[in-house]
């Protein structure tokens, strides 16, 4: 699943989108499933998401998790794209 994230840490904004990695790393922190994301998703996991796919995209960040956190002032989900889409169902017809 790819999110695309707008995230300003007060030097203007930066969009970022999530790998498989960046969700498997939510997982392994949060102990969740990455299905549990479409149930909704809390600010810590959109800015752990953020902190991540910053990382990878090789935007600095600090290194703790907590205090990149603390430095956001706006983040927005601009975006998804579900790698496996569900086909669309065949439809009857009178």
């Amino acid at each position: 699943m790819k999110i695309s994230i707008s995230v300003d840490t007060g030097t203007g904004p930066n969009v970022v989108t999530t790998t498989l990695f960046n969700v498997i790393s939510w997982e392994r922190k949060y102990k969740r499933r990455a299905g549990d994301l479409a149930a909704g998703i809390g600010a810590e996991d959109l800015a752990f998401l953020a902190y991540e796919a910053s990382k990878a995209a090789g935007i600095t960040v600090p290194l703790m998790f907590d205090e990149y956190a603390k430095t956001i002032v706006a983040l927005d989900v601009l975006g998804t794209d579900d790698q496996n889409p569900t086909p669309p169902g065949a439809t009857a017809t009178a």
